[in-house]
């Protein structure tokens, strides 16, 4: 399957861009997607561990779960402030 991944604040200047569209086994779960993002990219592997995660606007937290038929995974650093 086909996923837009956008990044935010600190995931975006880690990755060096605001999207990417990644080709993903169907059965992937978010840890998988994770190392994949993470391959060849030091910065955004040291990011990635704290990220939340929005599957087609729903929060998605547990790495061991299948994605799913999906469309877009946005990768929220933690923000500080109010």
């Amino acid at each position: 399957m086909q996923l837009l991944i956008r990044y935010f604040a600190a995931a975006c200047a880690a990755a060096k861009s605001e999207s990417t569209m990644v080709d993903v086994a169907d059965d992937i779960t978010l840890g998988e997607l994770e190392h994949i993002l993470a391959a060849d990219n030091p910065d955004l592997a040291h990011v990635l561990p704290r990220c939340s995660y929005l599957r087609d606007e729903i929060a998605l937290a547990d790495r061991t779960r299948q994605l799913g038929p999906t469309r877009t995974i946005d990768v929220l650093p933690p923000f500080a402030g109010g």
